[in-house]
């Protein structure tokens, strides 16, 4: 198992800034005392702290070459400022983004680190990780604040990608165990299968993909197949659906076949 992207090390870099700034674009001009309706134990200035925590957590295990878990209380300044200042925090995502990025970059995308991901344990894995965390988090703030979310196709791609190969991990299948039964209806099963079909896919992106959950494991490829339900809609919106930022009833996307197995999908492939 491997968590390759199909990016550079230095695009992921670049789109971690640029994520961030998008990010902080809302923040400076949101009410930050509201509720993150897809993360409703958090306002949006927790978010943005749980953002920028992440952010720095993750460019201090790069910075320290460290191979085992950094505890995010060592790192410095990674809570960030109490309450909801808008310029504080602005200022302190700015400030740890360009830190963690300076550590991805001076590092490289070999360097030796700990990552939750074994068998994958180098730097490469937390620019690509942080990045995609950042767009989803920005789907969140969009979503709280009003604001249009939007994306470059080839990072959507990708960072549903990510997901699905981080949903096949062995770590990821620990921690869901027992979800599949949790309504007396198997996930896992013969004909089981999920196409994921991105409508608007620019020429020559591969933006289609089908979920294998016929074995006792999820696998998935990048094929245009028939299966037991299909997900269609704009590439950001079938991933933000995928991320459980969009309910599958949205009149933005369309579920043809099986839903009630795209919904026990959803609801097994969830950190939540």
């Amino acid at each position: 198992m491997t968590l390759e992207g199909s990016l550079t090390h230095e695009e992921y870099c670049a789109h971690l800034l640029a994520e961030t700034d998008r990010f902080r674009q809302i923040v400076r001009t949101a009410d930050l005392s509201v509720t993150v309706p897809t993360c409703p134990d958090w306002t949006l200035a927790e978010l943005a702290r749980h953002v920028g925590g992440a952010h720095r957590w993750a460019g201090a295990i790069v910075a320290r070459r460290a191979t085992a878990p950094v505890d995010p209380a060592d790192v410095p300044d990674g809570k960030g400022p109490a309450g909801e200042d808008a310029a504080a925090l602005d200022a302190w995502l700015a400030e740890g983004v360009e830190g963690t990025v300076a550590a991805l970059r001076q590092a490289g995308p070999d360097a030796e680190v700990w990552t939750w991901a074994p068998p994958v344990q180098r730097a490469g894995f937390w620019a690509r990780r942080m990045a995609h965390e950042t767009v989803i988090h920005r789907a969140d703030a969009a979503l709280t604040a009003g604001a249009p979310f939007d994306l470059p196709a080839e990072v959507a791609a990708d960072c549903l990608e990510e997901w699905l190969q981080i949903c096949e991990l062995p770590a990821a299948m620990e921690r869901f165990a027992g979800r599949e039964d949790a309504d007396g209806d198997p996930l896992f099963g013969p004909g089981r299968t999920i196409h994921l079909h991105a409508t608007d896919a620019p020429a020559g992106l591969n933006a289609e993909w089908v979920l294998d959950l016929t074995g006792s494991a999820p696998s998935h490829r990048r094929a245009h197949e028939k299966a037991a339900v299909a997900l269609r809609g704009p590439l950001t919106d079938v991933l933000r659906v995928v991320h459980r930022r969009l309910p599958t009833d949205s009149d933005r996307v369309e579920v043809l076949g099986d839903r009630a197995l795209l919904d026990r999908w959803l609801a097994w492939a969830t950190f939540q």
